[in-house]
C-alpha cells in the first residue's frame, strides 16, 4: 500500500554509478519503507560519453540547444563522474534499500508516473555494436542522430519525435509518437563485483523492455539482503528489437512505488519462473536472457510454462498449446551482448478462472 509520504532520489555524482550495476557492498543512497512511492532522476548516457566529447554542453550546443536547457547534473556527472569506456554507458540512480527486504523475496515496483526532463533526445549507432556490424556506422565509429520532441499535429495525441528522412534536412521528417520506460531498472548482486551495466540478468538490469511504461510493474528476485533497487537507461521510445544500439536515449523522472512480496507469496505467483517479469494492465510478461537469441526465446517460453502453472494451476501440455495459438513472443533487445525475449499472455484470456492468482 503507497504510503502518504513520496521522497525524492536525485542523480548526482555521489547517488549514481556510471557504466557498472551496484552490488552487495554498495551502500544505500537511500532507504525506503515497503509501498513507499518515490521519485527518482535518471540521466542518459547520451551526449556526455567520451566519444561525443563528454562535454553535453558543447555537444548540445552543436544541434542548438542552449546551455540553460542541457540538464545540471547531466553536465556534473560527465565532468567529475568515474568512468572508462570498458565499463557500459549507463548512469545508474541507486542503490536504494528497501526495508525488510530479504533474499527468496520479490520487489514489485510499480511506474506510477514517467515525465521527460528534456524537449530532446538521440538515437546513437556506434563502434559496430548494432545489429548490422560492418554496415553501420555508415562514417566513422559513432553517429548520433538528435530527436527533438514536438507537439502532436492534432493538439491531442502524445508529443512526438523528428527525425529527418535525409541528413541535414529540418523540413523533410518522419514523426513518431514518444511512449517513455526505463530501460534499466534491477536488484544489487551478491559479492563486491560490479557487474557491467550492458547485459541483463536475472537481477534484471538493462532489460530494454519497452512495455514498463506508465501502469506496468516489474517483479525482480531479490538477491541480497535489503535489495538494492537502481534504475536507469530513460528513454523517450524505443522499438523491440532496438536494432542500432540505442534508442530514443533522453533523461527521464521517475515516480515509483516500490514494494516486497515474501517468499512464500511470490511462490505462488511465479512458481519457478527465473528472472524478471512484468505485469501490465492486460498483460503477464515473462522474461527470457540469453547470449543465444533462440535459447532467450527457449527460456522464455519455459517461464511461462512455469508462470501459468503457479498462476492458474494449467497443465504444462495445455499450456504449450495455447502459448502457441495465443501468445506473442517479442525480441526486447537484441544489442546487449545478453538477448532478451518477453512474451504477452492476455490476462483477459483468464477471467473466468476461478480462484485465479492475478486479480
Amino acid at each position: 500500500m503507497t504510503t502518504a509520504a513520496r521522497q525524492h532520489l536525485g542523480a548526482t555524482v555521489s547517488t549514481t554509478l556510471w557504466g557498472r550495476l551496484p552490488c552487495a557492498e554498495d551502500a544505500p543512497v537511500l532507504t525506503v519503507d515497503p509501498g513507499e512511492q518515490v521519485s527518482i532522476d535518471t540521466v542518459s548516457h547520451e551526449g556526455i560519453l567520451e566519444d561525443q566529447g563528454r562535454d553535453p554542453v558543447a555537444f548540445f550546443a552543436g544541434h542548438g540547444v542552449p546551455g540553460h536547457d542541457v540538464l545540471a547534473d547531466a553536465v556534473a556527472i560527465a565532468a567529475h563522474g568515474t568512468h572508462t569506456p570498458a565499463d557500459g554507458p549507463h548512469v545508474v540512480t541507486g542503490p536504494i534499500e528497501v526495508r525488510g527486504a530479504a533474499v527468496g523475496d520479490y520487489l514489485a515496483i510499480q511506474v506510477d508516473e514517467l515525465v521527460p526532463r528534456t524537449a530532446y533526445g538521440v538515437i546513437s549507432s556506434r563502434h559496430n555494436k548494432g545489429l548490422l556490424p560492418g554496415v553501420f556506422p555508415v562514417d566513422g565509429p559513432l553517429t548520433s542522430i538528435f530527436c527533438p520532441v514536438l507537439d502532436a499535429d492534432d493538439g491531442v495525441s502524445a508529443p512526438q519525435a523528428a527525425l529527418p528522412l535525409t541528413a541535414g534536412s529540418a523540413e523533410r521528417v518522419v514523426r513518431f509518437p514518444i511512449a517513455p520506460f526505463l530501460g534499466l531498472m534491477g536488484v544489487a548482486t551478491p559479492g563486491s563485483a560490479r557487474l557491467h551495466s550492458t547485459p541483463p540478468g536475472e537481477h534484471g538490469g538493462n532489460i530494454d523492455i519497452s512495455l514498463l511504461r506508465a501502469g506496468s510493474t516489474l517483479y525482480l528476485p531479490v538477491q541480497v539482503p535489503g535489495a538494492g533497487f537502481y534504475v536507469g537507461d530513460p528513454h523517450f521510445a524505443q522499438g523491440n528489437g532496438e536494432i542500432s544500439l540505442t534508442a530514443l536515449e533522453a533523461p527521464l523522472r521517475a515516480t515509483l512505488t516500490i514494494d516486497v512480496i515474501p517468499r512464500q507469496r511470490a511462490a505462488e505467483l511465479f512458481g519457478d519462473a527465473r528472472g524478471p517479469i512484468a505485469r501490465t494492465a492486460d498483460l503477464l510478461v515473462p522474461t527470457g536472457l540469453d547470449t543465444d537469441l533462440d535459447e532467450a526465446v527457449a527460456k522464455c517460453a519455459r517461464n511461462a510454462l512455469e508462470l501459468l502453472r503457479a498462476s492458474f494451476g494449467m497443465d504444462h501440455e495445455l499450456a504449450y498449446a495455447y502459448l502457441s495459438a495465443a501468445t506473442d513472443f517479442d525480441i526486447s533487445q537484441v544489442v546487449d551482448v545478453v538477448k532478451g525475449v518477453h512474451a504477452r499472455i492476455r490476462l483477459s484470456d483468464f477471467a473466468r478462472v476461478e480462484g485465479r492468482a492475478w486479480r
